[in-house]
């Protein structure tokens, strides 16, 4: 594998990683209703299909009648599918694949991200103040030893539920309201926006790790549990090193999915 399709699917993988998350903290009925979407979908039933008996459903998802029904009952309201009484459940209307999305391509927020999936991103602020720059530190954002740089820790949570530990670095000068800002509720790229900085583009590495005491009292897990560490440097636009963050995952979170092809 080339470096550039090693850092394409390490973003792939991040980014797919938490919009993976966000569904594994939807509903088990709204977890059930995407899954059948997508199996509409995958299969290109026409209107008028038949699906599968209830009771095969429920197995193949592994869910309640209860639950199925009401995963049903919300494409119903969607038009996607609908009931005939005595006979069961038939597709309304074709369900069109979605598009592809270029992951590598795209650098998302973690509340963009929340956005999109229709959930609230929040954050307990761990640290938020300004540090000097380390050696490494400063080479990686190619400024001298010693700059102010602002120091933002956050545990990253989707509807209340912690995912994530962020750990960012930021050259201070560049937006100097933040050290004022309350990052509670949010999101960093939008701040950094309203002061004409722009990120653009991402350099990542991931890997697999074992949760220390520390981590595994902020996300709630099992020290030693497996957690995931993305690790990047964000640039502007004009290519100049903009931030440096390192997130580790709650790793029995996630089911991760990315494509890799040959050139």
């Amino acid at each position: 594998m080339t470096d550039d399709a090693a850092r394409a699917a390490a973003s792939s993988i991040a980014a797919t990683a938490l919009a993976a998350n966000a569904r594994a903290a939807d509903p088990l009925w709204a977890q059930a209703a995407d899954r059948i979407r997508e199996e509409i979908a995958r299969r290109g039933l026409s209107e008028g299909s038949k699906l599968p008996p209830e009771r095969e459903l429920c197995t193949r998802l592994d869910v309640s009648r209860v639950t199925l029904r009401r995963a049903l009952a919300r494409l119903v309201e969607q038009g996607l599918v609908t009931a005939s009484h005595g006979r069961g459940w038939f597709v309304a209307a074709p369900v069109a694949p979605a598009p592809a999305r270029e992951w590598p391509k795209d650098l998302e927020s973690f509340t963009a991200t929340a956005r999109r999936k229709h959930m609230r991103a929040s954050s307990v602020v761990l640290r938020h103040d300004t540090v000097t720059a380390s050696l490494d530190d400063a080479d990686r954002l190619d400024v001298p030893a010693g700059t102010p740089l602002l120091r933002l820790e956050r545990i990253r949570l989707l509807n209340d539920v912690r995912i994530a530990v962020d750990r960012t670095l930021l050259v201070a000068e560049l937006a100097p309201d933040l050290a004022r800002t309350d990052f509670r509720e949010t999101s960093l790229f939008e701040e950094l926006r309203r002061w004409g900085v722009e990120p653009d583009r991402a350099e990542a590495t991931i890997e697999a790790r074992n949760a220390d005491g520390e981590l595994a009292g902020h996300l709630g897990i099992a020290e030693g549990a497996p957690v995931l560490v993305l690790d990047q440097t964000v640039y502007t636009k004009d290519q100049r090193p903009l931030l440096l963050s390192t997130v580790e995952y709650s790793g029995d979170r996630y089911r991760l999915r990315t494509t890799l092809q040959t050139d």
